[in-house]
């Protein structure tokens, strides 16, 4: 993998990871058409790479995370539930993700209720109220869904606090916020794995291309959440919907048409 591919891998993690769209299916897609999809070290990069896209939460939103205990509490109840079945079917999840038709279908299935969602929690859209512990709870039940690659953490973790009567912008915010420790937990528990397994073992060049990676999501990755926040205020997921059906639709189609997509 050169630097070009690099910076766009980064620039697809950036814009994707916050956004309703699946940023697993994206980084197939696009590492397929980069070339570059059975090169061992672009797993570890597109991993990797996701810690630059985590610290840009922490740094639009900075305030709330030194803001008190409670914040960390709600965090860390919302977390469990996906720790917890992460660990337990983790092996089963990898699987899933080397099937590219179970992403693809994923995307369809998940833009079709994004198309519809707006209409089913149309009462709430400016609704005011927070996220208490129990409502915490049950969107991180929500972001158990996203162990199927494809379905899109962010979808699933905001679509859970709408169901909780939160207003559009705050289910967003909290999404954002409960992706810092599941990202980082998942990231460092799969860089863990491939240290175990003598796997992390980066050339010079590596390095850099890791280093310009992290940065370039980490900048691409705060202007989609500013972008994300003030789309869905005034226009809500239909837009989102469509285009993962679009994608998901492209991959079906590729596949059917014997493209591999598969990531080493």
């Amino acid at each position: 993998m050169d630097i070009i591919a690099a910076i766009i891998l980064a620039i697809v993690e950036g814009i994707t990871e916050y956004l309703p769209v699946s940023s697993t299916g994206h980084m197939i897609i696009t590492s397929a058409l980069l070339g570059i999809n059975e090169q061992a070290f672009v797993k570890i990069f597109t991993v990797n790479i996701q810690f630059g896209a985590i610290l840009s939460v922490v740094v639009l939103y900075w305030r709330r995370f030194i803001q008190s205990w409670a914040f960390y509490g709600k965090l860390f109840i919302a977390f469990i539930p996906a720790a917890v079945i992460g660990l337990a079917i983790g092996d089963w999840i990898d699987l899933l993700l080397e099937n590219v038709w179970v992403v693809a279908i994923s995307l369809v299935v998940g833009g079709v209720v994004l198309v519809f969602v707006d209409r089913w929690f149309v009462a709430q859209a400016d609704s005011q109220e927070e996220v208490t512990p129990a409502r915490a709870l049950k969107i991180g039940f929500f972001q158990c869904l996203a162990l199927i690659p494809g379905v899109s953490r962010s979808a699933s973790t905001i679509i859970g606090g709408l169901t909780q009567q939160l207003s559009r912008k705050t289910a967003a915010e909290f999404s954002f916020f409960l992706a810092v420790p599941t990202m980082l937990a998942a990231s460092a528990y799969k860089l863990l794995k491939g240290y175990l397994k003598q796997e992390l073992v980066f050339s010079t060049e590596e390095i850099q291309l890791l280093l310009i990676g992290n940065v370039v999501a980490f900048l691409v990755a705060m202007l989609a959440i500013k972008f994300f926040i003030s789309f869905l205020t005034k226009y809500g997921f239909k837009l989102f919907g469509y285009y993962r059906i679009i994608v998901g639709t492209l991959i079906l189609i590729l596949l059917a048409s014997g493209v591999d997509f598969k990531i080493v």
